[in-house]
């Protein structure tokens, strides 16, 4: 049951729950009509510490479009905060307002915090460098959507390995589905966490491949999983000049790619996906992100008891 759970890490749900999100959101993805009153009368408070756009919106557009409304900020300077409000604080008094609420932040462990002093479902909308399981639904919807299984894939995600926390929830995640390899491209400083990599490992016993070269790898993956290099990570902006402009998909290197590549980001891109690719019928990132509004939907629907 996920009625009332509070979701701040991928790993708080199990593949099953996973499977059941994302039939949810198939259902409500093939006929948006059928749900828009399953939540009239619900309210979802948006708790954005950071700047967002499709998380943000996505989650507004989900619960209107089940009939329920938003309350919340997109700031937090016009919130309490600026007045040295806490975390804890706000969300006693936003639970109070809401049935269910969202929250993104630019410290790890936020939302925990958050979850400990709520009295509804709090969901992570992402949190510092650590983890965005929203995003990670949306990723594996898509995947099932255009390869109908989530198993027997052969992935590369390339950028940003260090400080992407989309990266990381769908190491995570996906890592727990069968026969499932990584092929792991970025520059030397943007690894994965060793840490991170070696859990995956040991829990899993899943294949990780780690490269420097993008177009070496890229002629055998079923799905090619692009991200940005973050400005808003680093400490140095000298750095993030030196590696922003590591890995630039172009139509040319595409050539070489598999015909049934399923080819993804979660935006925003930046410049790691030249314009020219957006015509590549194997580019499905604005096709992800439209998915990522069911897989919202269906998530909230759940956690308010509210799925049929």
């Amino acid at each position: 049951m996920l009625q009332g759970r509070h979701i701040i890490d991928a790993s708080d749900l199990s593949v099953e729950e996973l499977s059941t999100i994302v039939n949810l959101a198939l259902k409500m993805n093939a006929d948006p009509e059928k749900f828009s009153n399953l939540c009239k009368g619900k309210i979802l408070a948006t708790l954005f510490y950071e700047p967002s756009t499709r998380t943000r919106l996505s989650f507004e557009s989900a619960m209107l479009r089940m009939g329920g409304s938003v309350i919340g900020f997109s700031d937090a300077e016009t919130s309490s905060v600026k007045k040295g409000e806490n975390i804890a604080d706000t969300i006693r008094v936003l639970s109070n307002y809401a049935h269910i609420v969202v929250m993104r932040h630019p410290r790890e462990g936020a939302p925990l915090l958050a979850s400990q002093y709520s009295r509804v479902p709090v969901i992570n909308g992402g949190d510092g460098g650590h983890q965005h399981p929203t995003q990670t639904l949306t990723d594996i919807l898509t995947i099932k959507y255009y390869k109908k299984d989530i198993r027997d894939i052969k992935i590369a995600i390339c950028g940003d390995l260090l400080f992407g926390r989309t990266v990381h929830s769908l190491l995570k995640t996906l890592s727990r589905f069968p026969n499932i390899e990584f092929v792991l491209i970025s520059p030397s400083e943007l690894r994965i966490p060793y840490h991170l990599k070696n859990s995956i490992i040991e829990k899993h016993n899943v294949k990780i491949f780690e490269t420097t070269s993008l177009e070496e790898h890229i002629n055998d993956v079923n799905v090619l999983y692009m991200t940005r290099i973050q400005k808003e990570r680093f400490f140095s902006e000298d750095e993030y000049i030196k590696l922003k402009g590591s890995y630039i998909l172009t139509p040319e290197k595409l050539k070489h790619a598999r015909k049934d590549l399923l080819l993804m980001h979660p935006l925003p891109r930046v410049n790691e996906i030249s314009y020219e690719v957006d015509m590549d019928p194997r580019a499905k990132y604005f096709e992800q992100a439209r998915l990522g509004v069911f897989a919202r939907m269906a998530l909230i629907a759940l956690l308010l008891g509210r799925s049929h």
